[in-house]
């Protein structure tokens, strides 16, 4: 939750000034809903994508102060978060609230980013894979392998997240691979294009080498994503 109209502006514009559609990497921003129509005006045509930060399960109703899916789509949206460790710490969205969500961003045709990852206490346990395995069955157990076909997934350890702790590349690419290997293991393609992403204090300095492992495919970028400097130096390690 952070910006304002001035803010937004002056990120995008640096965003598009510094990368360009030859750029092997995709880039999507993920604003705070009040700057999608900003958003979608000042990208719209543009090589950037840009998405929702979650969606509420119902395609409509009463729900005071929620967003759909649909409403998404129509600001121009691609991609949506869903299940980010603030929305399953802070506001107590479960396994299978995430799965709803995903299904909702999958039946508006957006591409859900399902976010997953381990807290501190949990990788002090060693209980990083079976956490990661539980938050991947609750929308596989439900919706099937196939409803990865568009999807993305982002791990994100929670101990690394604003914290200035990142996971050490062999860290990150032996959680990456083991998502990647469990994929697989149910259909070879999907598991084979799906693009799994590292965020955990990913910056400038640290991006080139996470990006260097073999399962990690680009990053979900918090705090270094709020200036087009910051952002455009991790941007770099692989466009």
């Amino acid at each position: 939750m952070h910006g304002s109209g001035t803010m937004v502006q002056t990120l995008l514009d640096g965003l598009l000034a510094g990368s360009s559609a030859q750029d092997k990497a995709d880039m999507v921003v993920f604003p705070p809903f009040p700057y999608l129509a900003q958003t979608q005006s000042v990208l719209s045509g543009s090589h950037i994508h840009w998405g929702g930060q979650t969606l509420n399960p119902n395609a409509q109703g009463a729900h005071t102060g929620e967003t759909s899916g649909g409403m998404l789509k129509d600001m121009g949206c691609h991609y949506v978060l869903v299940g980010h460790s603030e929305r399953r710490s802070i506001y107590g969205e479960s396994d299978q609230d995430v799965a709803l969500r995903f299904k909702a961003a999958l039946d508006s045709k957006l591409h859900p980013v399902l976010c997953v990852g381990e807290t501190l206490e949990e990788r002090e346990k060693g209980q990083t894979e079976a956490v990661v395995e539980r938050q991947l069955d609750a929308v596989i157990d439900r919706f099937g392998i196939d409803a990865f076909k568009k999807a993305i997934i982002a791990y994100e350890p929670v101990w690394a997240i604003g914290t200035g702790l990142t996971a050490t590349p062999e860290q990150a690419q032996a959680v990456h691979a083991f998502i990647r290997d469990k994929l697989t293991s149910l259909n070879a393609i999907i598991g084979g294009q799906l693009r799994v992403l590292y965020g955990g204090s990913v910056n400038g300095s640290n991006a080139a080498e996470l990006f260097a492992q073999s399962d990690i495919d680009g990053g979900l970028v918090g705090g270094a994503s709020l200036t087009a400097e910051d952002f455009l130096a991790i941007y770099s390690a692989v466009a």
